[in-house]
């Protein structure tokens, strides 16, 4: 790519081009790889998902459960949004020393702070598991019964699933329960709080210009990962070392021209791409007009 730029966004899970919806990282190559590289993608689908070798992925975590968090650096610094950070800033902070209402920059490792409970979530590798979970589920079983089987399956598959002592196996159902998929994940628990600018320039414009462009904010907060001794995820200690990404995003200080390649890339709350015709009726002419707003 002739320039990467990864902005103070809250990036989706996936490559999104211009208004044709979300992906999967593992499909790239199949679904778009193909409509990427004629808009000016410069790098190959491994380049941005691969289950074995270094590629973006390796950089971009779930910070806090909810968020998306990128890399920035070898050495475990974070980059996330303002109010991805807030409430790990608010809980440091005290009536003496707000560090929301005054910011923060730490000079040194030493004056990191601990942020309690926050964690940095990465994906090693993703696979689809349909088959194996809807194994034994038939169309003639009540809602009930092919819950159970599913959870059965599911189950199964989490013991069975190969990952080092330091991973974790989850399965997650996509597409309405019509697609399931198997993450394996490493969840690093000592993240600490390395700075982050005033709430008057990190939450200027407040929600309300959360989903609007251009935004004049500085909506970005820094953490840094740290892991121990091996590289590896572990409750904080003062041992502990910056951990070392298997991939992190070069940031361009060069600025944007126009027709460069842009995508975003991370975890999103939810999307509702495969919503059937009646649930999209139901939005357009039932939810959004209760809410006072518009489809």
């Amino acid at each position: 790519m002739k320039k990467l730029l990864f902005s103070f966004l809250a990036l989706c899970i996936a490559a999104s081009l211009s208004a044709q919806g979300m992906w999967l990282p593992s499909l790239l190559e199949k679904q778009n790889e193909k409509d990427m590289k004629s808009l000016g993608l410069k790098l190959s689908a491994d380049d941005i998902y691969h289950p074995v070798d270094p590629s973006i992925k390796d950089a971009i975590c779930q910070f806090d459960g909810g968020c998306t968090g990128e890399m920035i650096s070898p050495d475990g610094l974070l980059l996330t949004n303002h109010h991805c950070g807030y409430d790990a800033i608010q809980q440091l902070s005290t009536l003496e020393n707000n560090l929301l209402e005054n910011g923060h920059w730490a000079k040194d490792r030493a004056s990191e702070l601990p942020a309690k409970d926050v964690t940095a979530v990465f994906v090693t590798r993703m696979e689809d598991v349909t088959i194996v979970v809807l194994q034994n589920v038939t169309e003639n079983m009540g809602e009930r019964d092919r819950q159970s089987q599913i959870d059965k399956n599911i189950a199964s598959l989490k013991t069975t699933t190969k990952k080092e002592k330091w991973e974790e196996v989850s399965v997650r159902p996509f597409y309405n329960g019509n697609q399931y998929y198997l993450f394996v994940t490493q969840t690093f628990s000592d993240v600490r709080f390395v700075g982050a600018p005033p709430s008057s320039i990190g939450k200027f414009g407040a929600d309300t210009d959360n989903w609007v462009w251009p935004r004049h904010t500085g909506d970005f907060s820094m953490f840094r990962v740290y892991a121990d001794k091996d590289n590896h995820p572990a409750a904080y200690s003062k041992d502990n070392v910056p951990y070392r990404p298997r991939h992190f995003l070069p940031i361009s200080l060069d600025g944007a021209e126009e027709g460069d390649f842009t995508m975003v890339y991370g975890f999103p709350g939810a999307t509702n791409e495969y919503l059937t015709e009646a649930a999209v009726r139901q939005t357009g002419e039932v939810l959004d007009p209760a809410r006072g707003g518009h489809s």
